[in-house]
């Protein structure tokens, strides 16, 4: 499930990102998706290549990862992100939910870190924003 009125669009430097087309209250649930799980092993290979950008530690260990389908791949990242994600590793799900109100044409970001607003840098910011 992924709300319509979220879009795909340029994101500067970013390259694509995901954004809404009108406003969303806080709260709000706008993308349910499933992903591919894969072991361990497949993740070695997986880091060898561009997907390992997009890919998600899958697992309450987190040695797996998973490749999430829909928009979820697509949302940038931010230390003070304006939306959260979680994992429901029985159903093989991934959700994104709103953490504030967010204005028509606004990007939607997620914290990589897992956390909406988790600062510890990461892989590809060693400095922090």
């Amino acid at each position: 499930m992924i709300l319509p009125q979220l879009f795909i669009a340029p994101s500067g430097e970013m390259g694509r990102g995901v954004f809404t087309s009108v406003a969303i209250k806080k709260g709000t649930v706008i993308e349910v998706s499933p992903v591919i799980v894969m072991t361990a092993e497949e993740r070695v290979l997986l880091d060898r290549t561009l997907l390992h950008d997009y890919i998600f530690e899958w697992g309450l260990r987190k040695k797996g990862c998973c490749m999430a389908l829909g928009y979820v791949p697509l949302y940038n990242h931010s230390y003070r992100s304006n939306c959260e994600y979680d994992m429901d590793y029985d159903r093989q799900l991934i959700s994104v939910r709103t953490v504030r109100a967010i204005k028509a044409g606004e990007e939607l970001f997620i914290n990589y870190n897992g956390d909406w607003d988790n600062e510890m840098p990461v892989w590809f910011d060693k400095g922090g924003e």
